[in-house]
């Protein structure tokens, strides 16, 4: 957006499904509720942001909602950018599927629900991307055990099995 009036009015053009806004370093954010991003990008496509950037997953790890998904759009013609972020509880982690409006966000969708597990409901291939499909748990969630398989260097290749056997 151009200013923070600017965005205001935006977001006062979007009604009830602008739940608030927030301006700094020269971008603009409009949080919405979950249910409604579908609605609010398709406003917003009419508005001149034709294009969807990019779709982000978020843990704002130990805050409730924790899991936050942001979309990235861009107005060609202006040039402006502007983000919708969207938050959702741990226990019901569900947003609408955006991939029938914007197909760009079929595999983004995928890589969130395969990293945070966030289920996008309506996603026509919801998925694993990333990982194995009987992986358990979500890897970039903030509380996700730190470790992993041992590394094999010259001075434990006795004491840890190879993989390549």
């Amino acid at each position: 957006m151009p200013d923070a009036v600017g965005l205001e009015l935006l977001a006062r053009e979007l009604g009830d499904d602008a739940l608030r806004t927030a301006y700094a370093h020269d971008k603009g954010a409009i949080d919405v509720a979950p249910g409604s991003i579908r609605s609010v990008l398709a406003a917003l496509r009419g508005k001149g942001f034709g294009s969807l950037v990019s779709v982000h997953g978020l843990d704002y790890f130990p805050h409730e909602p924790r899991l936050g998904v942001q979309y990235e759009l861009l107005n060609m013609s202006q040039p402006d950018r502007l983000t919708v972020r969207l938050r959702v509880p741990l226990d019901e982690p569900v947003v609408p599927s955006v991939t029938p409006d914007w197909p760009t966000a079929n595999h983004q969708e995928r890589e969130i629900y395969d990293m945070f597990g966030v289920v996008f409901e309506g996603h026509p291939d919801l998925r694993r991307i990333l990982m194995p499909e009987d992986y358990e748990g979500h890897p970039q969630r903030r509380d996700f055990p730190i470790g992993g398989e041992p590394i094999l260097f010259t001075h434990n290749e006795h004491t840890t099995p190879r993989w390549f056997q």
